[in-house]
């Protein structure tokens, strides 16, 4: 499956960030830590080429633990393009101070006086929104569950020492990759109207089958795990009484309920990608 959701603001504001890159020391990309590798956009590693970037894992609670600790290991390691990688963890979160000494060790000549420009950025829906209102301490900017909320750049002074820039979240042209495409989708990246919902639900019951079976199992006791996909969306239509005429599943009813699961930590915690070994 090839996915081009690309929409006129995204194209226009890769043209900006392209302008916006001659006067940017350090980027902050965040990524979803429950799947880094499909939340990383090939397009900011061009355009800001040379310029240091943090990399900030969001939504860890929805991830194993483990996991994300690897990956932030991997991350920062040398030659993965990233100078540092931390993690926003609701229970030790990154603020003001945490943000600003990264930044500080990442900008190499950081004048003694004045503010340097830092660019946040991600793809839609990854929680560049979220993570500034918690290091600003108070509410700055527009926050949603549908992605692209954001839709132009915003300016907003961090300290003395810098000032960010929040950018709409941006996706590449085509994602050739179906595996991370299917991953974006099932993770609320691609609003439900670009993509087949059908077809995202049962590639998530499929991924849930296949490799998170013990989070299925607490969800739905009753369920038989060795069943296919569409077992456990008629499972989860009759359970939760989403019927047509005639009493038979409605699985499309069943597939939106299954993803809001999955995407709001009721199936609980767990990992979709992992790093290398």
């Amino acid at each position: 499956m090839t996915i081009s959701w690309f929409p006129g603001h995204m194209n226009k504001m890769r043209k900006e960030l392209k302008r916006q890159a001659r006067d940017t020391r350090a980027v902050l990309e965040l990524l979803d830590a429950r799947a880094p590798l499909a939340f990383a956009n090939p397009l900011l590693a061009d355009l800001f080429k040379g310029i240091p970037r943090l990399c900030i894992l969001t939504k860890p609670d929805l991830a194993d633990a483990e996991i994300t600790r690897r990956w932030q290991h991997h991350l920062q390691s040398v030659g993965n393009g990233y100078g540092a990688c931390l993690i926003n963890n609701p229970a030790s979160p990154l603020d003001n101070d945490k943000i600003s000494r990264a930044l500080i060790r990442l900008i190499p000549d950081l004048p003694a006086a004045g503010r340097v420009q830092v660019l946040i950025t991600g793809v839609p829906n990854v929680g560049k929104s979220t993570l500034l209102n918690q290091i600003a301490g108070r509410p700055i900017a527009n926050t949603g569950n549908e992605p692209a909320v954001t839709k132009q750049l915003q300016r907003h002074v961090l300290n003395d020492a810098f000032v960010l820039v929040d950018t709409p979240g941006m996706m590449w042209p085509k994602l050739a990759d179906e595996r991370q495409a299917y991953l974006l989708a099932i993770l609320g990246t691609i609003r439900n109207t670009a993509v087949d919902q059908d077809d995202i639900a049962w590639f998530a019951a499929e991924e849930l089958l296949t490799r998170h079976k013990t989070q299925v199992s607490a969800r739905f006791p009753e369920f038989e795990l060795q069943s296919q996909p569409e077992a456990l969306l008629e499972h989860i239509a009759v359970k939760r009484g989403c019927l047509v005429k005639g009493g038979r599943p409605d699985l499309y009813r069943a597939g939106e309920l299954l993803l809001n699961d999955l995407r709001s930590g009721k199936l609980g915690a767990f990992s979709l990608e992992s790093p290398p070994e």
